[in-house]
This record gives C-alpha cells, sequence and structure tokens, in this order.
C-alpha cells in the first residue's frame, strides 16, 4: 500500500505541476482571467491533496482500512474536483458543451475530499 500510495502521489504531483506550468504559460492568452482562476483552483487543491497522499504514506504501514480509504478518496477527489475544474476552465476556449454534465462533477468531488479527511482523522483516533 505505502508504495503505491508513493506513486500515486509522484504521478499526481508531476501531472500538478505540468498544468500549473500549462495554465500559467500556455493557457493565458486563451481562456479569459476567470477561466484562469478556476484552472489555478484545480491545480492549487490537486497539490494540497498530493501533499496529504504523501503524508498517508506515512500511516500506511499500520495497516489501517482507514487510511485505504482516505487514499482511494483523496485520489478520487483529485480526479473529480480538479478534473473538473479543469474541464470547466477550457469549456468556452474549445466550445465544449460538458458545463452541465462537469458542473455537478466538482462538489462529488469535494464531498471526496471531506470524507478522506474524515477517515484520516478517525485513523489518527484509532492509532494507539
Amino acid at each position: 500500500m505505502n508504495k503505491r500510495i508513493i506513486l500515486t502521489a509522484a504521478f499526481f504531483g508531476a501531472l500538478a505541476v505540468i498544468l500549473g506550468a500549462f495554465g500559467a504559460h500556455s493557457l493565458k492568452n486563451l481562456i479569459s482571467a476567470s477561466s484562469l482562476e478556476i484552472w489555478q483552483k484545480g491545480v492549487e487543491y490537486q497539490f494540497y491533496h498530493t501533499f496529504a497522499l504523501l503524508y498517508l504514506s506515512t500511516f500506511a504501514r499500520y495497516k489501517n482500512k482507514l487510511i485505504g480509504f482516505s487514499f482511494i478518496l483523496f485520489s478520487l477527489g483529485i480526479l473529480l474536483f480538479s478534473g473538473s475544474l479543469y474541464l470547466l476552465a477550457l469549456k468556452d476556449a474549445y466550445h465544449l458543451t460538458i458545463g452541465q454534465f462537469v458542473g455537478p462533477i466538482t462538489p462529488i468531488g469535494g464531498l471526496c475530499f471531506i470524507l478522506g479527511w474524515v477517515c484520516l482523522f478517525l485513523a489518527a483516533l484509532k492509532d494507539k
């Protein structure tokens, strides 16, 4: 589990750097300032939860199922929350008609983040 968490965090971390640089250098001339803010918010939350995944890897040795749930929930949160923000930021520039489908996914990703933190909290309470 520990290796899987670290590999996932490394992937999401590298991707966050790439997407952040892409937003700062390539997208600023393609999308509006408000869309760029949405993009940056996706990058920001991806970074926060990449660091949370790395922190989880320190707990993985305890074989606590709650840590496993946190790992899954943080990963889903990155995919759903940040991923949907990336798509929403690009929808006008690329004439994507996905707003009505992707918009409702963002809060589901946020809920995954919250539940991941709750699982981490409970795992810490359970740890002796």
